[in-house]
């Protein structure tokens, strides 16, 4: 148990005043002189010996001080690292408010595009439709195309008719002039 400079200075003044009483009791007590002066040697070792223990306190206690002192000056270290951390975590934290606010923005680029991406499906399934449409459209006109075809086979069907036919009538009439000339010219020969 450490002692208070107080409690250590009222036990230094009021020491000689116990001393003294202690003695005159141990003087009515035993009645020698040898016994006194044996006490009063005693009791000047123990004050010496108070005195150095005093000292030893005096300077323990400054120590300590000097100890708490820098243990103080620890903690005054130590809570500004605390305040160093504390700044960096708000960084941190503005950086992840930072971050938040980019997403927030890319969720909602994302949702611009998911719309953009669904009128796209949109306009292409009304294209595809258009390309049915236009399939359809193309089928009917192979099949007036087949029509024609057909129509232009007909057609050459008739010329081949129509040039048998005349070619048939250009031999017909070229026999038929051949004949009326030799026809023609046999009369006159006879004629003549």
């Amino acid at each position: 148990m450490t002692l208070a400079k107080e409690d250590l200075d009222q036990i230094k003044n009021h020491f000689f005043e116990w001393a003294y009483q202690w003695a005159n009791e141990a003087q009515v007590t035993i009645g020698s002189s040898r016994v006194d002066s044996d006490m009063l040697e005693r009791m000047v070792r123990v004050e010496e010996s108070l005195a150095r223990q005093m000292e030893l306190i005096r300077q323990t206690i400054k120590e300590m001080q000097l100890r708490f002192a820098q243990i103080e000056k620890r903690f005054e270290q130590i809570d500004l690292r605390f305040e160093q951390v504390e700044k960096r975590f708000e960084q941190i934290e503005k950086r992840f408010e930072q971050i938040d606010k980019r997403f927030e923005q890319v969720e909602k680029r994302l949702e611009l595009v998911e719309k953009r991406l669904e009128l796209v499906e949109v306009r292409l399934e009304q294209i595809d439709k258009r390309f049915e449409q236009v399939e359809k459209r193309f089928e009917q006109v192979d099949k007036r195309f087949e029509q024609i075809d057909k129509r232009f086979e007909q057609v050459d069907r008739r010329f081949e008719e129509l040039t048998r036919r005349i070619d048939r009538f250009m031999i017909w009439s070229f026999g038929t002039t051949v004949g009326t000339g030799a026809i023609v010219l046999g009369v006159l020969r006879i004629w003549l």
